[in-house]
């Protein structure tokens, strides 16, 4: 299998780059920003400059925009054109644990536990340790009763995405992070389980089968949400996420809380009306996004089927 890894950053390679460049088996794709130093250079892996982005297509970059984690979509289209069957995205503050990879099982049937909620959103994070938590994308609104107890039961099926978790201070909800702070080490036995809902995962260690990449588009121009309604988009479209153990720490590059919730204040008001309206119709996504956005996303499937 051709295997993939992508990333976007504006600093000099850091430990996690390094160590990601440095894996058997797997390809390193990294996309620049203007901010990101001119002699960036991997030992082992592409880096993709703002000028080698624009010849794959001027027109998306401009949709795009600059100085956005939205330029990691140049990767994976990238990875996709070099025949990549698995894809993994990752922050560059993501430091790989000896695990990393070592549990990739989205190639197989496996056994899983599968929790049942009469919610309309299942969050992750509810069925761990930190259940006091919540995944960055979850509804606001339904945190009441996210926790409520949940029928379980062990199914063996395929998955099309493995969303791994992270120790260390994870891409939660900004409010969470300021009221909470948190410093995580989930344990892994409560790990690898699916659900019966939505749910939400980030583009921060997440493995994608290639069929789901035609789909899979981090929009712009929607705040800190480009990869959450991802991810609601891809479940709107049938394809199923397994969620398993951490297998990477997360040396948390330094954040802003306050500018981080005001990027995400168009989920805290949108993500629930937008789950319900997705449930009718993943085309109703185009609803919540801005035209330039959509517009993007369909040049970039485009590219996809040249």
């Amino acid at each position: 299998m051709k295997k993939y890894i992508v990333s976007t950053t504006i600093n000099a390679p850091t430990k996690a780059i390094k160590k990601f460049d440095d894996l058997r088996d797997w390809k390193l794709i990294v996309s620049g920003d203007l901010k990101t130093p001119k002699d960036y250079k991997l030992k082992n892996g592409i880096y993709l400059s703002p000028r080698d982005q624009e010849k794959i297509s001027k027109k998306l970059s401009d949709l795009i925009g600059w100085n956005c984690i939205q330029r990691r979509n140049f990767a994976l289209l990238l990875a996709y054109k070099k025949g990549a069957d698995i894809i993994a995205t990752i922050d560059d503050d993501n430091i790989p644990l000896p695990n990393w990879n070592k549990n990739l099982i989205i190639e197989k049937k496996v056994k899983t536990k599968k929790y049942f909620t009469n919610e309309k959103v299942f969050d992750p994070i509810s069925v761990t340790n930190h259940k006091n938590l919540w995944h960055r994308g979850f509804p606001l609104q339904l945190l009441k009763n996210k926790n409520k107890n949940k029928k379980k039961i062990i199914v063996k099926s395929n998955f099309d995405i493995q969303a791994d978790f992270w120790n260390g201070d994870p891409d939660i909800d900004a409010i969470c992070r300021m009221e909470h702070a948190p410093e995580c080490k989930f344990v892994n036995s409560k790990f690898p389980f699916t659900s019966n809902k939505f749910s939400p995962f980030n583009s921060q260690n997440t493995f994608i089968k290639r069929k789901v990449l035609k789909y899979y588009f981090l929009f712009p121009h929607i705040g800190r949400m480009d990869d959450i309604w991802a991810s609601y988009y891809v479940e709107s479209k049938g394809f199923k996420v397994l969620y398993n153990k951490p297998s990477v720490y997360q040396k948390r590059n330094e954040h802003n809380l306050t500018k981080d919730m005001q990027k995400e204040f168009i989920g805290y008001k949108n993500n629930l009306n937008l789950i319900l309206e997705l449930k009718k119709n993943p085309n109703n996504i185009k609803k919540f996004l801005p035209k330039n956005s959509w517009e993007a996303f369909k040049i970039y499937q485009k590219i996809l089927s040249t």
